[in-house]
Order: structure tokens, then C-alpha cells, then sequence
């Protein structure tokens, strides 16, 4: 009887390590240490019984991410592949990129409204990164109206002419909880191309080994369950759109494998709604060409690996919950969003649905 064999990828924790420099690693251990001092702050306010007692802890915690937003922005200044909402845009609109942190943060968000602000925190990505200027070139936009008296109305609309920065795109989907935030950027780009460009998809299948801690974590990609075509990537600008980068290694596993199959990447640009700096670092330091946009970052990563202070499994909060003996793939998946998902990203479905079927 013939066995069956899995292929598969793995990339070990130090492998990802040996991409950061020594000064990547002294800010990592600067920022572990302001944070641990954050926590014993948070366990004064848990424990607080007076006003005044949760007044002085809440000011504490103030004054430590204070400190440890003034170091990020540093290191980011350093690190310009970095680009980070709340640092690269104007002041008046960080007060809407912390909005749509705190409700994606909170336990009080239910599943449909933390769908709703990851839809927009994407939003604010995609212009953060190809949002026209003034004097870029424009494009006009004709539509046609529901009016139709006394004579059929049409509507002219001038926009940027950014084709040339989003018609060589691929969208390259980290299965499951990037799927979504994958099928948002793709229509931002349908949007804002003149022609309507829908762009292609590549599926990859890959996961942490949960059981395996920060020091020792191992990131294994299934070839037998992903879908793509390799001569449709090479030379191409790669888009990742994932809630969360807590170690990059997810997503330094993809682009290495796919650079060793002969696959040279114009540029690389990863979306995220929240980025660890030690997973944004990683991206930063090991791909080519590669742009870090992240809503926000936080300074943290546990001994699980899981971003500080975080948002909890972005994965489970936008997809629902998994049945344990019943995990639903891709295509479950798609259906569980229903029908006015299915409707608004049509065209993203049956590009996915084309890839998918192209590789069977």
C-alpha cells in the first residue's frame, strides 16, 4: 500500500531570530522591560479598591506607553520600511486609527461590528499606502445615474491615477482569518483602478505549531492544501493582507519558499491591523522590497507568542469560532459569510474560486 506523504515547509524560530541585528534586539529587550513594568501596573488597577488607587495606576500606565510609543516611533524612523498609520499620517487622524483600535481591542465587540472596523482599519491601510496626491495624475470617472429626467444624468468624478501602483498586484492569502482582510484590499484595489482591475490570488496554508513556545516556535506550510501558480507571482508587486503580525514568520516561510522555486517578487507590502515590532522587524530585515503597513504596533509578544497588550485571536473573532472536530476550510468558510459577503466581493470570490479550481 502506498503511503501517503504530506508536503510541507518548516521554518524553525531560529531562523527567524538570525534576521534581526543587534540593535533590533537590544530595542526588543529596552521595550520587554518597560512593558513587564506596564503589567505590574495592570495588576494595580485590577486590584485597585479606592478612586485614587485606580486613578494612580491608570496615570502610571499612561506615562509607560507614553514612553514606549516615543521608542517605537524612534525605531520606526530608523527602519523605513516600517510604516505605521498613527506615525506616517497627519495628526487630525490618529484620533480615528485609536477609535478603531479600542473597539477592535474590546471584549464588549461582537463578531458583525469586529468585522465592521477591520473592514475599515484595511480601508485606512490601503489609502495609508497608495492614497493619491495632489499632484499626481488624474483619472476621470464617468457614471451613469438612476436619474433620468428630463434627459438620462451622467456624473464625472476625478481621482488619482495610482493603475500603475496596484494593476501588478497578487493577492497572496495566509488561509483563514486573512481571507477576509484579503477580499477588502483586493475590491479597494478593483475601486481605485481606472479599469476595474480585479487582482489574482495565491492560497497558502500555513500555521504555528501552537504546542511549540516564542524560543522554539515552527511554521509549517502545507503544499498539498495551498493554491497558487508560480508563474503568475514572479515579478509581480505580492500584497499580504493579515489581522495580525506577531512574528513574521508566517509570512517569511511563504516568500521563501516561493523565492527558492525561482519566484523574484517586484515588492513585497504587508497589511496589518496590529504588528508586534519584533514580527514587523523580522519582515523588514528578511524580504526585499518589503513595506510594513500596520494600523498599529504593539511592543509585546508573550511566551505563546501572542502580541501584548493584543486583541485576542482576530482569526475566531471575524471567522466565528471552529467546531473542534469540525474545522472549516476555505470554502466553508466563504459560505459562513453569507450572502451580502458573497455579493459585495463577487469578483474577489470568483477569482479565488479559479485559482482553487485551476489547481485541483
Amino acid at each position: 500500500m502506498e503511503e501517503f506523504r504530506m508536503r510541507q515547509v518548516i521554518m524553525e524560530a531560529e531562523s527567524l531570530q538570525g534576521y534581526l541585528t543587534a540593535k533590533d534586539t537590544a530595542y526588543l529587550q529596552k521595550l520587554d522591560g518597560l512593558y513587564n513594568e506596564a503589567m505590574r501596573q495592570f495588576v494595580r488597577l485590577d486590584a485597585a479598591n479606592t478612586t485614587a488607587e485606580k486613578e494612580q495606576a491608570e496615570a502610571e500606565i499612561i506615562a509607560s506607553y507614553d514612553v514606549m510609543g516615543k521608542l517605537l516611533q524612534e525605531i520606526c524612523k530608523e527602519v523605513p520600511q516600517l510604516k505605521v498609520y498613527s506615525f506616517n499620517t497627519e495628526h487630525e487622524s490618529h484620533a480615528e486609527a485609536s477609535r478603531v483600535m479600542a473597539k477592535l481591542r474590546s471584549t464588549e465587540t461582537g463578531h458583525n461590528e469586529f468585522i465592521y472596523y477591520t473592514q475599515r482599519a484595511f480601508e485606512m491601510l490601503f489609502k495609508l499606502a497608495y492614497g493619491g496626491r495632489h499632484e499626481d495624475n488624474k483619472n476621470y470617472l464617468i457614471s451613469k445615474t438612476p436619474v433620468t429626467v428630463p434627459v438620462q444624468n451622467y456624473a464625472v468624478h476625478k481621482i488619482s491615477d495610482i493603475d500603475h501602483k496596484i494593476e501588478n498586484t497578487v493577492m497572496c492569502v495566509m488561509l483563514r482569518g486573512a481571507l477576509l482582510p484579503s477580499m477588502i484590499i483586493s475590491k479597494e484595489i478593483e475601486e481605485y483602478s481606472s479599469h476595474g482591475y480585479v487582482t489574482p490570488f495565491a492560497l497558502f496554508k500555513i500555521k504555528r505549531d501552537e504546542l511549540k513556545k516564542l524560543d522554539d516556535m515552527q511554521y509549517v506550510l502545507n503544499l498539498d492544501m495551498s493554491y497558487f501558480n508560480l508563474e503568475d507571482l514572479d515579478g509581480k508587486d505580492l500584497i499580504f493582507a493579515d489581522p495580525m503580525n506577531a512574528t513574521g514568520g508566517s509570512l517569511i516561510t511563504v516568500v521563501k519558499y516561493l523565492e527558492r522555486q525561482g519566484v523574484k517578487p517586484r515588492s513585497i507590502s504587508c497589511f496589518h491591523v496590529i504588528s508586534s515590532l519584533k514580527g514587523a522587524l523580522c519582515a523588514a530585515r528578511a524580504l526585499k522590497n518589503c513595506s510594513v503597513y500596520t494600523l498599529w504596533m504593539d511592543p509585546a509578544l508573550n511566551a505563546d507568542a501572542y502580541i501584548l497588550p493584543g486583541l485576542g485571536d482576530a482569526g475566531d473573532r471575524i471567522n466565528g469560532m471552529d467546531e473542534p472536530e469540525h474545522p472549516r476550510n476555505m470554502i466553508q468558510l466563504i459560505a459562513d459569510y453569507g450572502a451580502t459577503i458573497a455579493g459585495l466581493y463577487r469578483h474577489q470570490l470568483r477569482a479565488i474560486e479559479n485559482v482553487v479550481l485551476q489547481n485541483k
